[in-house]
């Protein structure tokens, strides 16, 4: 996804609130399933979540700290935001008590909460992936929208809660919308805590609230955007910790760069990859480096190519392969 929106998994708007992207069909050795889909279609032709049996094994990790997968970009940006003086007591003040109750009544009063009695196969996923990442589940709504989006609210140190939009389930697989929760909670895992707030509320809309826009000088809006992009690339990482394949989180990005469901199984994540080293190499340049952050610095969100190249380098780097050493599966248990 925070806190309020992980802005778009739509990466290619300014303010798209959340954004992260992966696609892996197979199921690895340590996560089966005896249903054939998350999504069906039943005669009239709704999508309804599948609640057949299935059998998983669950993973966590031994003393997981944030820091041990804190991407430095975000290290270095959250010192710079710390510099900033009064910078708190702003954003605890834009997030006083109406911009709380605009933001929970527009997200909880339109939404679906997701319990064990309800959608519970996607309860059942943000569970297991809280307890691999070592956090208590924030409360899970579905939306109904057109835009592929997921993104987490905790406003006021109330319980924080994440918000998946209708269509985003319905371009993922079961394994890359777990790769989307992840994500939500790794901003939980690191406490992006009122920066990522602030920036997401500005990201879906709350910036239009009387008074809001006037307070927030452009600078300072840039200076969030620019810790943000910092702080999805530490999310992704988490994401990868919780589904342990890269290619599921390349996936997602790739479909949001430009899938649907009616080509999803068309998609092709080593040719994403590719297309994201060709990136790079053309942006390498003193005039592709000046036209990439030209592209970039008023985005809420890394371009997904990016994010695609940077989690292919760290699924590759020692970091990442000593984390997974104190990873421990317990036995598999049977969900109904």
């Amino acid at each position: 996804m925070a806190m309020a929106s992980i802005p778009s998994f739509n990466l290619t708007n300014q303010h798209s609130p959340l954004c992260f992207g992966f696609h892996i069909a197979d199921i690895k050795p340590s996560s089966y399933s005896k249903f054939q889909s998350l999504k069906k279609k039943n005669r009239y032709g709704r999508i309804h979540i599948s609640v057949c049996k299935a059998v998983t094994s669950s993973l966590s990790f031994r003393d997981l700290d944030a820091d041990d997968f804190r991407h430095p970009l975000d290290k270095q940006n959250t010192l710079l935001l710390k510099a900033i003086p009064g910078l708190n007591e702003i954003g605890k003040a834009l997030l006083g008590s109406i911009t709380e109750q605009v933001m929970v009544l527009e997200n909880i009063g339109t939404s679906v909460l997701v319990s064990e009695n309800q959608l519970s196969e996607l309860h059942h996923l943000m569970v297991q992936s809280a307890e691999a990442l070592k956090i208590e589940a924030p409360d899970l709504y579905v939306r109904q929208s057109p835009v592929p989006n997921a993104y987490t609210l905790a406003i006021n140190g109330k319980k924080p809660f994440v918000v998946v939009h209708t269509s985003l389930i319905e371009l993922l697989t079961r394994k890359e919308l777990q790769a989307v929760l992840a994500h939500e909670l790794g901003h939980l895992k690191c406490d992006h805590g009122v920066w990522l707030t602030l920036a997401n509320i500005l990201t879906v809309g709350a910036y239009t609230i009387p008074g809001i826009g006037g307070m927030i000088a452009q600078n300072l809006e840039e200076q969030l955007f620019r810790w943000l992009r910092a702080a999805e690339l530490t999310c992704d990482r988490a994401a990868l910790l919780v589904v342990q394949d890269p290619k599921v989180v390349m996936s997602v990005l790739m479909k949001l760069a430009g899938g649907c469901p009616s080509l999803a199984d068309q998609l092709n994540v080593d040719a994403f990859l590719e297309q994201a080293r060709s990136y790079e190499k053309a942006a390498a340049s003193p005039v592709g480096w000046y036209i990439r952050n030209a592209q970039t610095r008023q985005l809420s969100h890394p371009l997904p190519v990016l994010r695609a190249r940077e989690i292919d380098e760290w699924s590759r780097s020692q970091d990442y392969k000593s984390i997974m050493k104190r990873a421990i599966s317990t036995n598999p248990v049977q969900k109904v």
